[in-house]
């Protein structure tokens, strides 16, 4: 029975690191651009986005299908970032704790 105690106590400090996690993720900004700079989107640690910057040399009504590449590239350069960022999170979270394959944190 002192194992099962140790384990929920062990449950509630993971759960408590994991709330604390989630906040600082949420307070997260992180960029992503495009074009060498001419798109610019920033998300949160949530993978709302925050921001969107162009250039005006990008801003073409002849060319709206460049720009509209440009917006998706620089959005998933952003959301790498934010999922990078968790992963790296996560892992000192978890202190090296390996999960089976397929299993991701935050659940």
């Amino acid at each position: 029975m002192k194992n099962i105690g140790q384990m929920m106590k062990q449950a509630q400090q993971m759960q408590a690191k994991m709330a604390e996690m989630q906040a600082r993720l949420a307070e997260l900004e992180v960029t992503g651009g495009a074009g060498a700079g001419l798109v610019e989107i920033t998300l949160n640690g949530k993978g709302e986005m925050r921001r969107i910057k162009l250039q005006k040399a990008v801003v073409d009504p002849d060319e709206v299908e460049v720009l509209e590449d440009l917006i998706l590239a620089a959005f998933n350069d952003a959301k790498g970032k934010v999922e990078a960022q968790m992963a790296d999170e996560t892992n000192k979270l978890m202190g090296g704790l390996k999960l089976p394959p397929g299993m991701k944190l935050p659940f």
